[in-house]
């Protein structure tokens, strides 16, 4: 089987592995153990390579000097193909340009391969440095035995061992035999932060000369011999069933050789498929374009975007389900001095990576898949393919690539179980490569939710919040996806974020009201913090208002306690000079959010033309991350990340009318252009600490309500719906 890919981002299986690396005699291989539970994990140690071997390692150092570490988390921009290697390059003392990176495919010893929620780095830190510390402290023993030297007077470096009083040394080939017999310490030490070469410096990316060559592998490359193509026509009207296929003219196109049925898993939803399959791409798709089929929309064709709102506004009379209670809200609320409400608006959205949906999948004898993909988890790749056939996971086989893009949209496997539904339907033996069109990402889902927000706040006669209550509206991602999903609870991923806040308010009572669909939802980057941040950090500056104080006054007033937000604030309003003047029809706004993936704050700057429009001049960032990898990346991703939250809050969201969604690609569903991008100024708090955060998401929920909050400062006009246009403020 031949196949186009780049080696230095092959994924292979054990047996291959072997095979492609030449591994020359006796290697050190160190990774955990097949324990789920990651904390508890021991380093293993094999003294050798052969066939029976049943885990494949994190790193392993070659008697000919060969290094080879593995990549644990599938890499879609966000820096992982260098952090999570850096982690055990950086306790070996071994520069990255001196090592090979290979990425997992799912292997159970591997443990939980997914990236997603901003906990790549921070869920692998410790265990991955132990790792890389374990075996520099077995090449380094190893050279103290041959030497007959006592252990102190040996130190690595640069993938060598030296001894300190001779100036000996030797290279870690040269100890790999040695070192491959001792035992693996339990309790390795750990460098001291002040002595990285790699952690906390700006490194260069090893993927980025790749990906700018050319050279770098995305699943929408992957090509093996004798595969077809698909493409896929799915109802526009999600739940909607086949009545009738009319496929007369699709199979006159020079190309195409057949159309099946099949299937697409999404969650607890099954939709059914049409995929016309040809020679080449565009045969596949020329086929499609003449094929006919007439559904059946089981009146899901009544569903619109318009009455859906109403839906959620009627809901937000009713109580809820309590997510959080501190104190007496209803009595405080009902005898306060000052009172004030207000309900906020988002929308529906599309995850829209650029590199769409795409998988080549091949069914085999004995029911083995073999899968090629760009996917956020291997391991999550096998897990849903295997459930939704019936088959091991054993038998599911992933190979990874780099992801175009995720945010989220890469966690949901829909649409490898559907190329494995028709490589299935196809037969035995023939791949299929499944390429989704932009328009099918755009309108074929999972989105992010649509979420409504009522808030409450009650303040003492000095202006002094006293009570305050954030009640969500909302349809859950898990009751859209999830059979076993327990409707009697409030549901913590539509909540997220609102009774975590650091604000020390004594009276809170937050609420949640489910609203049912049948869209199918799912997580955006930051998930519901995205949405939850807009209406709650912007009702705190209505909170300022009312009660007479500077918006960042008031936040400091509520933060007595020393707190991780309170630093933020402190540092973010040094940097931006939130104090200083500014020029007249400008203005500044405020914001933070902390929530399971991180803490971030953000001071947003506009400016009002004379047409009456907007200008975003500037956005200042404070990231709190507790330790930082790679300082350049971090920057890099809060940037990217201010980015997509402008776009969120500035441009199109998804609707419906008559079931169907109305944008199809990015002419109505705009990204934002770079002539539209302010100027970034991103710091970094990483002073140490027991807790890391994460770096993918926490730049993304601050900025819309601190562009709001501006906006209003600016003008006067108060946003409590996203999106808005920025031409169209006043």
């Amino acid at each position: 089987m031949n196949f186009k890919i780049n080696a230095k981002t092959l994924n292979i299986d054990r047996r291959n592995f072997l095979k492609y690396s030449g591994l020359t005699g006796t290697a050190l291989i160190l990774g955990f153990s097949s324990s789920e539970a990651i904390p508890n994990r021991e380093v293993l140690n094999l003294s050798r390579i052969a066939e029976s071997f049943e885990l494949t390692p994190f790193v392993i150092i070659e008697k000919s000097g060969q290094i080879t570490i593995m990549n644990s988390k599938p890499e879609m921009g966000q820096g992982t193909f260098q952090s999570i290697p850096s982690l055990i390059a950086e306790e070996l003392e071994v520069p990255l340009n001196k090592v090979i990176i290979k990425q997992t495919s799912g292997e159970k010893q591997f443990g939980a391969q997914t990236a997603g929620g901003s906990s790549s780095v921070r869920g692998s830190y410790a265990n991955l440095r132990k790792t890389g510390a374990s075996a520099r402290e077995m090449l380094i023993k190893a050279a103290s035995q041959q030497w007959s030297v006592p252990v102190e007077e040996c130190y690595a470096e640069d993938v060598k061992v030296f001894h300190k009083p001779s100036g000996r040394s030797f290279s870690y080939g040269e100890l790999v035999e040695t070192a491959s017999r001792l035992e693996v310490p339990k309790n390795p030490a750990l460098k001291d932060p002040k002595d990285f070469k790699i952690l906390g410096k700006p490194v260069q990316r090893p993927d980025i000369p790749l990906k700018v060559s050319g050279e770098a592998v995305f699943g929408m490359d992957a090509e093996v011999q004798g595969m077809v193509y698909a493409s896929v026509e799915r109802c526009p009207v999600f739940g909607g069933k086949i009545r009738k296929i009319d496929d007369s003219l699709t199979l006159k196109v020079k190309g195409v050789k057949q159309v099946v049925k099949a299937q697409r898993t999404l969650g607890k939803n099954t939709y059914e498929v049409v995929a016309v399959i040809a020679e080449n791409y565009w045969a596949a798709l020329k086929g499609r374009k003449a094929l006919k089929v007439e559904w059946d929309y089981q009146g899901f064709d009544q569903f619109n975007t318009l009455d859906y709102e109403k839906n959620l506004r009627e809901l937000a009379k009713t109580e809820g389900l309590v997510d959080h209670n501190a104190g007496d809200f209803e009595g405080t609320f009902a005898q306060a001095p000052l009172k004030l409400e207000a309900f906020y608006e988002t929308p529906i959205l599309s995850h829209s990576p650029m590199e769409p949906m795409n998988c080549l999948a091949q069914w085999k004898e004995g029911d083995q898949v073999e899968i090629w993909v760009s996917s956020q988890g291997p391991d999550s790749v096998k897990r849903s393919v295997a459930e939704a056939f019936g088959i091991p996971q054993e038998n599911v086989k992933v190979n990874i690539f780099f992801n175009g893009g995720g945010f989220g949209r890469r966690l949901y496997q829909d649409f490898a179980t559907e190329a494995t539904s028709i490589a299935k339907a196809v037969g035995v033996g023939k791949p299929v490569k499944v390429i989704w069109t932009r328009e099918d990402d755009t309108q074929q889902g999972p989105f992010r939710p649509m979420t409504f927000s009522a808030l409450k706040a009650g303040l003492s006669s000095d202006g002094k919040a006293i009570a305050f209550q954030h009640k969500v509206i909302a349809p859950s991602i898990g009751a859209t996806m999830n059979k076993s999903y327990d409707r009697t609870k409030s549901d913590g991923t539509m909540t997220e974020g609102i009774s975590e806040q650091q604000y020390e308010i004594p009276n809170v009572k937050n609420l949640f009201v489910l609203s049912e669909t049948h869209i199918p939802m799912a997580a955006w980057r930051a998930v519901t913090s995205t949405t939850l941040a807009f209406s709650h950090e912007c009702f705190l500056d209505e909170m300022a208002v009312k009660a007479g104080k500077n918006s960042f006054d008031f936040r400091m007033e509520l933060l007595n306690k020393e707190s991780d937000t309170k630093r933020v604030l402190t540092k973010l309003r040094e940097v931006s000079g939130w104090d200083k003047p500014l020029p007249k029809g400008w203005g500044r706004g405020i914001a933070q959010w902390e929530f399971f993936a991180g803490l971030a704050g953000q001071v947003v700057e506009v400016s009002k033309r004379k047409d009456g429009s907007i200008k975003i001049e500037k956005v200042y960032a404070v990231i709190d991350l507790g330790t930082v990898v790679n300082p350049d990346n971090t920057k890099a991703q809060v940037e990217g990340a201010i980015t997509m939250a402008i776009g969120a809050a500035t441009k199109d969201g998804i609707t419906f009318e008559k079931g169907m969604v109305q944008q199809s690609n990015f002419h109505d569903n705009r990204m934002v252009r770079i002539s539209e991008m302010p100027k970034v100024e991103v710091h970094i708090l990483a002073e140490g600490g027991t807790k890391i955060k994460g770096v993918g998401e926490p730049g993304l929920p601050p900025l819309a309500p601190a562009l709001a909050n501006a906006i209003f400062n600016a003008t006067g006009v108060r946003i409590r719906r996203l999106p808005f246009d920025l031409d169209k403020i006043v």
